[in-house]
Formats: C-alpha cells, sequence, structure tokens
C-alpha cells in the first residue's frame, strides 16, 4: 500500500491554480489551500497533473515493436519526463509482427512495473493507412478488416486505431470500431477534405499528428488537415517545433478546442546521436532530429517537459499548455481520474521548478526514479 505524502507548492488544479498542499497515496485524498494566500514571487514549485502521451513509439534505445520486455523499457523511460500515462503505439508491419509487438504490450498493460508509467494501451498507428502517405511507416499498408482488428485487440486493449479514410471499407468499420472501445483517428491519408469530414460523421474522434502524414491545407483542394481546422474538437500534434512551424501550431490552437500534445518518442530519445530502430525502419537521430536515411522526418526524440517548454515558448500559459499535455488527452480517452489534480484522482503528478525543469514525478502515488 502507497504510504501517505504531501507536496507543498502551486498546484494546478480541476478548477485552477492554488497555493498550498496536496495529500495523496495512490490518489489524490485532499487539497488544502494555504492560509497565507501572499504571492510568494514565483519561487514555489509547480505541482501538475502528470503528463498523458497518446503516441509512443520508443525510448532509452527500443522500440515497442522489439516486443519482450521493451514496452517496460519506454515507459520508464517516458515516466522520468513527467509522463504518468502512455499509449504503447505499433508501426505499420506485417500482422505477425504487430501480434509479437502487442504480446510484448499486454503484461506490462496488465500490471505496471516499478518506475513506470502507466501504459493504457496500444495506438495502434497502421498498418491500415495509404501508400501515398507512409511518412516514415513501411509500404506494408493493407485494408482494415474487422476481423483483424478484433484479433489484435483481443490481445491488448487498442484504445487508439489510425486509418486513411479514403481508403475501401474504413468509413463503413468506423462505427463498428467504436463499438471495441477504440478511438479513430485519421492519418496517414491521401483523402480529401471530404472524406474527411465525412469519417468525422461516421464517429472518426480525431486526428495523428496534425499536418503530417496528411493532405493539407490548398485552398482550391482542401485536405484532411483543413477537415481538422474546420471540424474537429480533437487532434494530436507534435510540438518539437520541427514536425510542424510554430505558425501553424498557431493556426491549429485558435480552430480545435481540444487540441492535445503527443511526443511520437521513437528510440531515439534519451540517447545520443546515432542510429536506431523504428519498426523495421532504421533511423538516424542527429541534432535533435530524428530522420530515414533519405533525410525525411521519422518520429522524433521529445519528450513531455520539452513539449510544455516549446509551447510556453509559443506564448501559451502554463495552464493552458499543461492541459494539452495532461487534461485533454485523459479526456479524449474518456479518464475522468487521470490528467487532472483534484480529489479522487489517480495521484500522477509532476513538480517543476521556475524554470519547468522536472523535479520530481508520482505515478499513482509511487516516486518515480529520476537518475
Amino acid at each position: 500500500m502507497t504510504a501517505t505524502r504531501t507536496l507543498q507548492g502551486r498546484i494546478l488544479t480541476a478548477d485552477g491554480w492554488m497555493r498550498g498542499t496536496i495529500e495523496f497515496d495512490q490518489r489524490v485524498r485532499a487539497l488544502h489551500p494555504a492560509p497565507d494566500a501572499r504571492d510568494t514571487g514565483g519561487d514555489e514549485p509547480l505541482i501538475l497533473p502528470g503528463f498523458v502521451d497518446l503516441h509512443v513509439h520508443g525510448g532509452d534505445g527500443v522500440d515497442i515493436m522489439q516486443g519482450g520486455d521493451a514496452a517496460c523499457t519506454v515507459a520508464r523511460a517516458h515516466a522520468r519526463h513527467g509522463t504518468t500515462a502512455l499509449l504503447g503505439t505499433t508501426m505499420t508491419a506485417h500482422e505477425d509482427d504487430i501480434v509479437h509487438a502487442l504480446e510484448g504490450l499486454a503484461p506490462a498493460i496488465a500490471e505496471r512495473g516499478e518506475g513506470m508509467a502507466r501504459i493504457l494501451g496500444v495506438h495502434l498507428e497502421g498498418p491500415y493507412i495509404s501508400i501515398e502517405r507512409l511518412g516514415a511507416q513501411p509500404p506494408l499498408v493493407i485494408e482494415a478488416t474487422l476481423e483483424q482488428v478484433r484479433r489484435l485487440h483481443a490481445l491488448a486493449p487498442i484504445r487508439v486505431l489510425t486509418l486513411a479514410p479514403e481508403i475501401g471499407a474504413h468509413r463503413a468499420l468506423i462505427p463498428q470500431l467504436n463499438q471495441l472501445g477504440i478511438r479513430v483517428q485519421l492519418g496517414h491519408s491521401a483523402g480529401s477534405y471530404e472524406d474527411g469530414v465525412a469519417a468525422l460523421e461516421a464517429g472518426a474522434a480525431g486526428f495523428t499528428h496534425l499536418f503530417n502524414g496528411m493532405t493539407g491545407v490548398d485552398h482550391y483542394h482542401p485536405g484532411i488537415a483543413t477537415a481538422a481546422l474546420a471540424h474537429a474538437e480533437y487532434a494530436e500534434l507534435i510540438p518539437d517545433l520541427k514536425h510542424v512551424h510554430p505558425g501553424a501550431i498557431r493556426t491549429a490552437l485558435r480552430a480545435i478546442p481540444r487540441l492535445y500534445c503527443v511526443t511520437d518518442a521513437t528510440a531515439a530519445t534519451g540517447m545520443p546521436d546515432g542510429e536506431y530502430a523504428l519498426g523495421s525502419q532504421r533511423v538516424f537521430k542527429c541534432l535533435g532530429c530524428v530522420r530515414l536515411a533519405a533525410g525525411s522526418l521519422a518520429g522524433s526524440a521529445l519528450t513531455m517537459d520539452q513539449a510544455l517548454r516549446n509551447l510556453v515558448s509559443l506564448g501559451l500559459d502554463v495552464a493552458d499548455a499543461s492541459n494539452r499535455l495532461s487534461r485533454y488527452p485523459a479526456d479524449y480517452l474518456g479518464l475522468a481520474d487521470r490528467g487532472r489534480v483534484q480529489a479522487g484522482a489517480w495521484a500522477d503528478l509532476v513538480v517543476l521548478d521556475p524554470q519547468l525543469q522536472v523535479r520530481q514525478v508520482f505515478v499513482e502515488g509511487d516516486a518515480i526514479p529520476l537518475g
């Protein structure tokens, strides 16, 4: 049983900032406002809800597609940067390779090991995507069938699934996937604006790494990104300031009420420059970017604490940036007890200094070693 702990500082509660004390074990038990409400000059620690990352391929040199205990290594790597919950994300691959990855994820989803972020389930990013918009995915795309998705879902819970809505019967499949409890996202798509709108009307819920791997915002021939800007409540975006220009990020922030951020982190995250795996692909980390040999971006080396600092550098206040890293992704998955600091919620907490550097992380009340 987790011992009762307390933390003092400026707490970002579900109702806004509060100077005071938080009391917690596995869950938040009480919030106590400070008796003296005077401003202390901003030198107190900031206590935020832990980050919720719905698109994570790897970290600390390993990739989710490796199977085995790779997921545990990835979850420990990201926990050190304030991520308290995540989705293990697959790549486009042959079914046997996806099965191998899901068999490795299943025990890590069922039981959170020491020092790990909570793995909430799977983001199945492929293989139901367009050959025309592969990005860093290999050319092993297929059309989705309910039977195959059911087989994979039985191995490990799929919480989010990316598909290209213009392919085959994908749009007709969306309501059936929703019935399985799967959030359908549009991405890696060569579809039109009309394809995107029709998929949203069919029950698609979001967009995978907005602007990347999809048709764009041409005013004569608008694409999937335009459908997101015009109609979406939720979409994920990679805020490493390399995948999306700051001006486009600001556009998305104005257009999409609950735009949330992901890392799309690869095995190169937390590692020195060099060569790493991204599924069956070889990728190269250099100067903060991860690229294929041909030079195109291939996931990222981003962590969620750096994502917070990047958003603040664009002019967002800390509370707004925090919502886009914690509350909105939790809400997207329908999780009312994560992504916020309130009595009864899981004690998923990240403590930052005034420069927004991580000083402590707690996952379900357990302190995460940062060294």
